[in-house]
């Protein structure tokens, strides 16, 4: 074995079908009645608040592929985070990715690709069961991952293609055949919406189906040209992402109208489905949906099997000699992947836990990073505004887009403030940002 530079390995459209094939996930699917019940089935509104919650992760991609255009090393976030504010910071965003982030949205989505293949074969599963298929799913990602990172690659492509079949043809649908009326029917005016305060609760729905996207940077040194790639892909996914998701909320809104989808809840879905496809259509968009979530949960997994093999070429994690190794044939990180996969596994044990006796009432335990990865973003952003004020970027690049991205980040934050476990939250992530920061400072002392 090896420890020299990983292959490039994937191109443009394998980074920019990583970005959408994690952010397109289910959330879209099943997010469109939890959106209109908080709007008062204001779709005027609805479509409003996607563009409100897109400025996250649309400036936010912005203002970080001026990171990713100045480094090619390993590691992403953690990466811009130790080259762009300190070695120190980037081991403590390091850990926070490794250990929290990226393993408990894993787990959550291993436990909904469960559901869904339940649901596509007509079984009608405990939760033991969804665990268990969910995470025999999973593992046979990894398996994948592991013999042949080129076929993940193809698999990632393959995915993201399949699971836009049904965004598109529903809202294609919708608005060719649809009927505008049927959309308006109860429906409230704009301002009466606006002044409807639970409108706000539609933001956390939103913002979690544009989550993901910073999960694409933990391979941009396996991405050729990535200094020229990645940005653009980080351009390019979240605009097509957005005009998806408006034509789809729009679509299936024309097709049902506000009140029906309220009403019907996740199962508007199917009612959409039977009146474009016919009565086979429930089967073929649930065949489609649990496509689009396996394409989510490979992708994250192209991206958490990365980060120990990045955090262990900066010594930032216990056993770096074994981590960093790689494979002679394939220069893939085999120990990097391995260890990964035990720290998701331990994530899983937590989440059956806390769903089987209900410890985090109708939240789970990807809640507890994703709010606070936001905040963690906001001095990366920073560190692009210091370069616009230095002139090394333009004003649209270096002083709009961070000061956008980082009211996007507060946008989430604030939803997540809502939560009546955000302390236990805070708390839990502040144990692991500051092991990164203690384990640095133990091993650099070590060294001198």
């Amino acid at each position: 074995m090896t420890t020299d530079t990983i292959k490039k390995r994937y191109g443009l459209f394998t980074a920019i079908a990583m970005i959408i094939g994690i952010v397109i996930g289910s959330g879209i699917f099943f997010k469109s009645d939890n959106i209109l019940i908080a709007t008062g089935g204001n779709v005027v509104l609805g479509v409003i608040i996607f563009c409100f919650a897109a400025v996250s992760i649309i400036f936010g991609s912005l203002t970080v592929a001026e990171l990713a255009s100045r480094t090619d090393e390993p590691g992403g976030v953690l990466t811009y985070a130790r080259v762009f504010i300190n070695p120190m910071a980037g081991s403590a965003y390091g850990w926070f990715q490794t250990f929290v982030y990226l393993p408990t949205i894993t787990v959550v989505l291993s436990w909904v690709s469960g559901i869904y293949f339940c649901i596509f074969m007509g079984i009608n599963a405990s939760l033991e069961v969804q665990c268990l298929v969910g995470f025999g799913l999973l593992t046979g990602l990894y398996l994948m991952n592991m013999l042949s990172a080129r076929l993940a690659g193809l698999f990632q492509n393959a995915a993201t293609v399949i699971k836009l079949i049904p965004l598109l043809i529903i809202a294609v649908a919708g608005l060719l055949h649809g009927n505008t009326q049927t959309a308006a029917v109860a429906m409230p005016t704009p301002a009466t919406g606006m002044l409807h305060a639970s409108w706000i609760m539609a933001i956390p729905s939103v913002a979690f189906s544009f989550d993901g996207w910073i999960i694409s940077t933990s391979v941009a040194h396996e991405i050729k040209n990535s200094r020229r790639n990645l940005p653009i892909a980080l351009v390019i996914s979240p605009l097509f992402i957005l005009l998806m998701y408006i034509l789809y909320f729009v679509g299936v809104t024309n097709l049902l109208g506000a009140p029906a989808i309220m009403q019907l809840g996740d199962a508007h879905l199917d009612k959409a489905a039977a009146m474009v496809f016919g009565p086979f259509g429930a089967k073929l968009i649930g065949f489609f949906v649990l496509i689009s979530v396996l394409g989510g949960l490979n992708g994250l997994v192209m991206g958490i099997s990365q980060m120990p093999y990045s955090l262990a070429l900066q010594k930032m994690i216990p056993g770096a000699d074994r981590l960093k190794v790689l494979t002679p044939k394939s220069d893939f990180p085999l120990n990097s992947t391995i260890a990964s996969y035990l720290i998701v596994a331990c994530w899983f044990v937590i989440h059956y836990f806390t769903q089987r006796f209900g410890l985090l009432a109708n939240s789970d335990v990807s809640e507890i990073a994703i709010v606070v990865s936001y905040l963690l973003y906001l001095p990366l952003y920073y560190q692009v505004f210091k370069l616009g004020q230095k002139r090394q970027i333009g004003a649209f690049r270096g002083i709009l887009c961070p000061v956008l991205a980082a009211a996007g980040s507060l946008i989430i934050f604030s939803g997540g403030l809502q939560s009546p476990l955000f302390i236990l939250y805070i708390a839990i992530c502040l144990v692991f940002l500051a092991g990164g920061m203690v384990y640095y400072q133990k091993v650099t002392k070590a060294q001198v």
